[in-house]
């Protein structure tokens, strides 16, 4: 299973990065919904754009700080693959390009990406995981983003425990 992490794992600062630990936010029931999920997959990361590096309003120390937190709060990911660049344009790995996803599998070469789930809040999220095979999963409190591109979400949940309790 891949996840997003923001709007997903923990709560999605607005016009603003997850820039420190102090500002991470984990979501309501995401450790118990990630220990039900981990019943059914046999491994977990997360999959994340991070372009606040870039921007200058972090470094990368910066993001390893907030994702040791992260781990240290939910448990249970088996890698977290990010990436800092600005535009897709300009790397593969930044989503909605699948590069995440592929290193993944270098990483792992028992994942078999048509087998897999990607689980995210955000068009491009959905669009990583059809253009590598996954089904979707899209996280949050409406599907606007479902009926905007019905072909890139197969299933909408609220929440990620709602999504692991359907299971």
């Amino acid at each position: 299973m891949f996840l997003d992490r923001d709007g997903v794992l923990n709560v999605l600062r607005h016009d603003d990065y997850v820039k420190c630990p102090d500002e991470l936010e984990v979501l309501p029931g995401v450790k118990e919904a990630l220990e039900l999920l981990r019943k059914w997959f046999a491994h977990i990361f997360i999959v994340t754009n991070q372009q606040g590096v870039k921007k200058g309003l972090m470094t990368e120390d910066d993001l390893v700080a907030v994702h040791r937190k992260l781990i240290e709060e939910i448990g249970i990911i088996d890698r977290i693959y990010y990436c800092t660049e600005l535009q897709s344009a300009h790397s593969f790995y930044r989503k909605p390009n699948i590069g995440m996803a592929l290193q993944a599998r270098r990483d792992y070469p028992e994942i078999r990406l048509k087998e897999s789930v990607m689980v995210g809040d955000s068009a491009s999220d959905m669009l990583f995981g059809r253009r590598a095979g996954m089904t979707t999963v899209l996280i949050g409190d409406t599907n606007d983003i479902a009926l905007k591109h019905p072909k890139l979400v197969d299933h909408h949940y609220p929440t990620l425990m709602e999504f692991a309790q359907s299971i």
